[in-house]
């Protein structure tokens, strides 16, 4: 009869750890998806806003950078930058402004698709956004349906501004690593 010491046994329980389980579900295939999306942002009161203030701090009205200001968000996401390109769902959520020296903000935004290929998914983005540099970077921090387990990274820029109307058109390049998870 062999003696098993404790280095062996050792030895045996991490096989048995590192093994994969037959019973375990299958998660798929990485994949890369590229988005390119267009947000429109109205800020401007109206029939037409899609951007409102919910909260401001004390401080809000006298910050050069409105430190403290919380908005909630339901733009408009389309293929294009026209708004009347075709339509590729919503972009919902909340932006704070979060820095008393820079002008960001500290946004929560789920990309909410309602047409095409991602139909019923979502891309869920989070980070500081510095609103006046050229490009920003933001990270993907999750996603449902066809984005489920989703990681990645999104380039947004203002692609346009339009002061009187207080109307932007904000450029999203995503880039989604996602598992093509089939439950």
């Amino acid at each position: 009869m062999v003696k098993l010491t404790r280095p062996i046994l050792l030895i045996i329980f991490s096989l048995f750890i590192s093994t994969p389980n037959a019973n375990a579900r299958n998660l798929g295939i990485e994949k890369v998806a590229r988005l390119h999306v267009y947000v429109h942002d109205f800020r401007a009161g109206g029939p037409n806003a899609t951007v409102f203030t919910v909260a401001n701090a004390s401080i809000t009205a006298t910050s050069a950078t409105g430190f403290g200001g919380v908005r909630v968000v339901d733009d408009l996401m389309t293929v294009g930058a026209d708004i009347n390109s075709a339509d590729a769902g919503r972009v919902q959520g909340l932006t704070v402004s979060a820095d008393l020296m820079v002008n960001a903000v500290a946004v929560n935004l789920n990309f909410v698709f309602a047409s095409g290929k991602y139909n019923g998914s979502t891309v869920s983005i989070a980070g500081r956004n510095e609103v006046l540099r050229p490009a920003r970077e933001l990270p993907v921090i999750g996603g449902t349906g066809i984005f489920r387990l989703a990681r990645g990274y999104a380039i947004t820029s203002t692609y346009s501004f339009d002061v009187t109307k207080n109307y932007a058109v904000l450029e999203y390049k995503i880039y989604v690593v996602h598992s093509d998870v089939r439950f």
